[in-house]
């Protein structure tokens, strides 16, 4: 990738997409193709196809997907298969078709067994039995990573996957149906704090651990490894092996210990109600990001400084 190249950043407008935009324009990418959903639906095969034959991207970064968390995922999990397989499907082979040979895809942790050992090691993919309650949209990111190893070996692509842990960050999703915990616990916990709630309600026993990283510190990772010549990114994934690599902080929190980050930095003084009817996912998801490290990349934003600045583009956008 050059300063040069034209770059198609599909999913934009989102947590991931957004701050990629601004890692690239900070390091004076200019060249960037950013076209928001309303005008273009990736699930939308001839459209995609026609956008690519127009356009002609030298890059791709296919940051775009349906998300959520585990409310979200149980009550609509036909919703998360189906429209990631066709954003991935239709992005990729259409990259492909217009003679696109370097793509990044954004995978997620939840690729991995429930209960594998810990930290999870890229080769643990495919090793155990998904989580349950988000099992449709792992599906649907395990099959991008194997479609992005698919066309490297049939048609010499350097297309590539990337893992990350738990995000948060600027353009968040703060609704509290449809959001992942850190941005749905700041919420909740903002508006008990308004409203001067006694108490609020969270889902499940706050056991369970999570390892957490700001999106601006991931973009900062997705950029050295778009940067690396061909032999360094062919040696970053061994022979052998779909091409992933996970990107974490390194640390966990339990649930737990993120609420109470989160009602240190709000200053919320009520009670915490913890609803052990309701699931609390996977026990442990500690990455092992020994591979992106080696290349010298490491975090620089910490959670509670993460959660300050989260909280603070909060109370901004409402």
């Amino acid at each position: 990738m050059h300063r040069s190249s034209k770059i198609f950043v599909a999913g934009h407008t989102g947590l991931v997409g957004s701050a990629l935009v601004r890692c690239l324009k900070r390091n004076q990418f200019k060249n960037l193709l950013l076209c928001p959903h309303s005008e273009l639906d990736l699930t939308d095969q001839i459209a995609t196809r026609q956008y690519f034959q127009s356009q002609k991207p030298d890059v791709v970064i296919l940051a775009a997907a349906k998300v959520g968390g585990i409310n979200a995922n149980n009550s609509y999990p036909a919703d998360f298969i189906q429209s990631n397989l066709a954003i991935q499907t239709n992005v990729i082979h259409e990259a492909y078709r217009s003679g696109v040979k370097d793509l990044l895809f954004m995978g997620s942790s939840c690729v991995y067994p429930r209960d594998c050992p810990q930290p999870i090691r890229e080769e643990y993919l495919l090793t155990g039995l998904l989580e349950p309650t988000n099992r449709p949209y792992a599906l649907a990111k395990i099959a991008g990573i194997e479609m992005c190893w698919a066309y490297n070996r049939q048609y010499g692509t350097r297309y590539f996957s990337v893992m990350p842990t738990n995000l948060y960050g600027p353009g968040d999703n703060y609704d509290l149906e449809g959001s992942h915990v850190l941005p749905a616990l700041i919420r909740r916990t903002h508006e008990a704090k308004k409203q001067l709630r006694e108490s609020i309600k969270v889902w499940g026993t706050g056991t369970v651990k999570r390892e957490f990283l700001h999106s601006d510190d991931l973009a900062e990772a997705c950029f050295l490894l778009l940067c690396l010549r061909r032999k360094q990114l062919e040696e970053t994934f061994p022979s052998g092996q779909p091409p992933l690599i996970n990107i974490g902080s390194g640390s966990e929190v339990t649930i737990r210990g993120l609420l109470d980050l989160v009602v240190q930095v709000i200053g919320y003084k009520g009670d915490i109600n913890w609803d052990t009817t309701k699931p609390s996912g996977t026990e442990r998801k500690l990455l092992d990001s020994s591979r992106i490290n080696s290349l010298g990349w490491y975090p620089r934003i910490n959670l509670i400084e993460g959660i300050r600045l989260a909280y603070g583009e909060l109370v901004q956008r409402i």
